[in-house]
């Protein structure tokens, strides 16, 4: 699947639930798809999981991180749910509790893992949708490098500065 397919699949969610406008909500969008989100706190290097209990998908997110972070890794697991559930399905047995998850490793850490650059693009397109970016940006004259405009369009969207910055180069 291409980075493209996987920005298509998140527009068609945001359109299929009738979000209109940002932020989006994010836990409301996995709750409609029958995801369960829980907060636990992990280690500062572990944003989130997405993983099966009894057969249905949860999202495991560190509740130690900023509340935009989380909500992009709510994102990024989303799309690893929706892009990925084969993979998904088919992961190892990791506990007592039938916890399955799609192990990470140096690659996937790295973000050049095909299935994790996938999740990314699904997150930032289902958080920060192309159309409502080129939008918030049409409103202004205000220049890009400036920094304090740049911040009041994440907090907008509810996503970290870097977050919105990286966005803007994909667009």
């Amino acid at each position: 699947m291409s980075e493209h397919a996987a920005r298509e699949q998140a527009r068609v969610l945001v359109e299929k639930l009738g979000v209109k406008a940002p932020p989006v909500p994010v836990e409301r969008l996995a709750k409609a798809l029958g995801v369960r989100i829980e907060y636990n706190p992990f280690d500062d290097e572990l944003s989130g999981m997405a993983f099966l209990r009894e057969g249905k998908p949860v999202i495991g997110v560190n509740a130690n991180h900023h509340p935009n972070r989380q909500r992009f890794t709510i994102a990024h697991e989303l799309g690893h749910i929706v892009l990925h559930r084969s993979r998904l399905d088919a992961a190892v047995l990791v506990d007592k509790k039938s916890k399955h998850f799609i192990p990470r490793d140096q690659i996937s850490a790295e973000g050049t893992d095909p299935v994790e650059v996938q999740a990314n693009a699904f997150a930032s397109e289902l958080l920060m949708p192309a159309k409502w970016v080129r939008q918030a940006l049409s409103e202004s004259t205000r220049d890009l490098h400036d920094d304090e405009y740049l911040i009041a369009l994440a907090k907008r969207f509810r996503v970290s500065l870097a977050a919105f910055q990286f966005r803007l180069e994909k667009i």
